[in-house]
């Protein structure tokens, strides 16, 4: 088959769609009838090229156009390489990337038009393999809209020209295999827009990057053996909503400056036992350009961020976790991506993982871009993308950022910046599909894990089963209990009586959602201060208040959720560029809140009637009869064998002495939690360990200034906490 000269052309600028169709090995018939073999090269400013075959036969090509040679030989043909002269007396023998076979097959193809290829970053992406006999790295990327697509690197010089992609047709695929490519090779691609421009990009599937400011992809391979079994078993049976869940948010960068994921798992393991939490929760940890975008400003979907080392080193740091008996969080952001250049935006020319449409393709306020959860291939990719953090790094639970910015289409936005939807609603029924989808894929693939949703608003359903039309979510994050609470606490405690409500009113609908109840990064950035520098009063106070606030929020219906530093008092606001105040816990009465916190944890743990029916209201009772005062709140939970906890908090300064409370068994109480315990640092008024509680339950009880107490009544032996989170 002989080609015209503007095929030759564009083949030899490797502008062409099918390069493989004119370069590589192509079988005929000579004049005979018989099998004749065409081999054809890209080989530019060559003095000689020669087909070297397996065989011994050598195949001089002769040049024909630009660059482009070509010969033929007849009989049988199989493996050669290329050997090339130049006018200098260099020769240069390599591979054909061309006489390979393609590296992703039909049903991939299939797979990935229906929008339904769950392991996605098998298939896309760059893929150390030995194809054809040949070691190498495949390349493919999704890119309908490109003319064509070439792959450059530091094994090519950056120049792309020789190696152009394949069209894998209809799929919008493109695809080669690059024998002289390696693990480690950095490399972009280079994609010519329907308007003739050629723009150099990311792989949106890469799993490994240059560290930032660098941005070229890095073939990686995983090697990594796993010995977290142990865990991975116990955890496939768990259910979370009735297990202990006290997760402490890390920002990796800045809990302590310097260490790597490797670096990070003595440290971070031994800190997070010795303060009793069950998960850890990582702010995000995929590439993200901007350190001070905090990771919520992702380009690299896949990629695990390189500050603090390879793809392995992550696996190896969440390994040891495991092993701790730990549970790993990671944080998610499906809701909106960066428009740097070199990443997803406009990715081939056109508005391909964004939505075209303005008014549903952009975050002004964010000055970020809105995925386009109607499209087959952007959803396939955000769905393969959560299971990519499952399967590959063994996370126990994706917290969904902004899922109120993915649910409306009128958010953050005045009237004419939004279309309505088929209904003429506000709601993005893209999104609301997309979430279901995700939710539901996760929980079925991956069974004892956790989806968290960062949702603010009164959106019905976020933790309701996909079965009945919910969004499928394990968990929400409760805003509202986070805003009032935080509001309350903030006032002077001459003022707390008249705003009781502040902190009661989530009980109405504590178990409408499963919660998790959060003081994250959010709530200690940009002007608002630390949680210690909310607090009102002198030091004294504002620890005693650290610790009323904490233990009230442990014991509330919801799972916790407390950011870093906050544990140890904190005193001023938390920066990404630097490190945490460690130096604080010098000061004995911060060590002490850190003790506090740390016997909150296991206090918290060892009690399953304050987890084990979270969200079950009949387990719960609000506490006040005969002798109610609006700076008390009490309440109680219980489990399913019997063992009931009460916690009372006073909010007042001053501590009160005969409180008449009906608790909700008679017999005697154990006050097995103090916040105001001298050892901690409080004036030590309580009720010496023990509460008797008549007919009715009826109890006379001395509860300390700014504290809360915990007090246990059981009826049988003390169900203790499961081992997995």
């Amino acid at each position: 088959m002989t080609h015209d000269d503007r095929t030759l052309d564009t083949v030899a600028t490797g502008s062409y769609h099918d390069p493989h169709s004119v370069l590589g090995l192509h079988r005929g018939t000579d004049a005979a009838g018989d099998d004749e073999w065409t081999v054809r090269a890209r080989r530019p400013l060559a003095q000689s090229v020669t087909a070297v075959f397996a065989d011994g036969t050598r195949v001089p090509l002769e040049h024909v156009r630009s660059g482009v040679w070509e010969g033929s030989r007849s009989g049988s043909a199989g493996r050669y390489e290329l050997f090339t002269t130049y006018e200098d007396g260099s020769d240069f023998t390599a591979d054909d990337p061309y006489r390979h076979v393609p590296s992703v097959g039909e049903l991939d193809l299939h797979l990935i038009t229906e929008g339904r290829h769950e392991e996605l970053w098998r298939v896309l992406g760059s893929h150390v393999r030995t194809l054809d006999g040949s070691a190498g790295v495949s390349f493919a990327v999704w890119a309908p809209n490109a003319q064509a697509v070439r792959v450059v690197g530091d094994f090519n010089g950056w120049d792309g020209q020789g190696h152009s992609m394949r069209s894998m047709g209809g799929s919008g695929v493109w695809e080669i295999f690059v024998p002289s490519a390696g693990l480690g090779t950095a490399y972009k691609y280079e994609l010519l827009t329907q308007d003739g421009h050629w723009i150099l990009k990311a792989d949106p599937m890469a799993r490994f990057a240059e560290v930032p400011p660098g941005t070229a992809s890095v073939v990686t391979k995983a090697t990594h053996s796993w010995q977290d079994d142990e865990w991975m078993t116990a955890r496939a049976t768990a259910t979370p909503l009735s297990q202990p869940m006290s997760i402490y948010e890390v920002h990796l960068g800045s809990w302590r400056v310097g260490l790597s994921y490797r670096d990070a798992a003595d440290a971070l393991i031994d800190y997070v036992t010795s303060q009793g939490f069950t998960h850890i929760e990582f702010m995000p940890l995929a590439e993200h350009p901007f350190g001070g975008s905090w990771g919520y400003q992702v380009t690299g979907y896949y990629a695990p961020t390189s500050r603090f080392g390879e793809p392995d080193d992550l696996r190896y740091l969440i390994d040891r976790i495991h092993q701790a008996g730990i549970g790993v969080i990671m944080d998610w952001v499906p809701g909106h991506f960066p428009k740097d250049a070199f990443a997803l935006a406009r990715f081939d020319g056109a508005a391909l993982y964004e939505h075209p449409d303005p008014n549903r393709g952009e975050h002004k306020d964010w000055g970020t871009l809105i995925f386009d959860y109607g499209r087959r291939e952007v959803r396939n990719f955000l769905v393969a993308n959560a299971l990519y953090w499952f399967e590959e790094f063994h996370v126990d639970g994706l917290r969904v950022d902004a899922v109120a910015s993915m649910l409306y289409l009128d958010y953050s936005r005045e009237a004419g910046e939004w279309t309505p939807n088929v209904h003429g609603g506000r709601e993005n029924l893209e999104a609301i599909s997309f979430l279901q989808e995700v939710n539901a894929t996760a929980y079925k693939r991956y069974p004892g894990i956790a989806m968290m949703a960062e949702e603010s608003t009164s959106f019905p359903g976020v933790t309701a089963p996909t079965s009945q039309a919910g969004l499928g979510f394990g968990f929400k994050w409760n805003m509202g209990w986070m805003n009032d609470s935080l509001q309350y606490i903030k006032r002077d405690p001459m003022y707390r009586s008249h705003h009781e409500g502040e902190l009661s009113f989530s009980f109405v609908y504590a178990f409408t959602e499963n919660f998790v109840l959060p003081i994250s990064h959010d709530e200690v950035v940009h002007g608002k201060g630390s949680l210690f520098g909310r607090m009102p009063g002198d030091h004294w106070q504002k620890l005693a208040n650290m610790r009323a606030f904490l233990a009230y929020m442990w014991g509330h219906p919801g799972k916790q959720l407390l950011f870093m530093g906050q544990e140890f008092g904190q005193m001023s606001e938390w920066s990404e560029g630097r490190e945490l105040d460690w130096w604080m816990l010098d000061q004995p009465s911060h060590a002490q809140l850190q003790s506090f916190v740390a016997s909150l944890n296991r206090a918290y743990t060892e009690h399953s009637a304050l987890w084990s029916r979270e969200s079950d209201g009949a387990a719960f009772s609000r506490l006040g009869a005969p002798s109610w005062n609006p700076n008390v709140i009490a309440f109680a939970r219980r489990d399913f064998h019997g063992n009931t906890v009460a916690v009372v908090c006073n909010f007042s300064g001053v501590p009160i002495h005969g409180l008449e409370l009906d608790l909700p068994e008679t017999g005697v109480w154990h006050e097995f939690l103090n916040s105001d315990a001298q050892e901690f640092g409080g004036s030590g008024v309580g009720n010496h360990g023990v509460v008797h509680a008549g007919d009715g339950g009826r109890a006379s009880l001395t509860v300390p200034p700014l504290g809360v107490l915990w007090l246990r009544h059981e009826t049988q032996a003390h169900i203790p906490s499961p081992t997995q989170g």
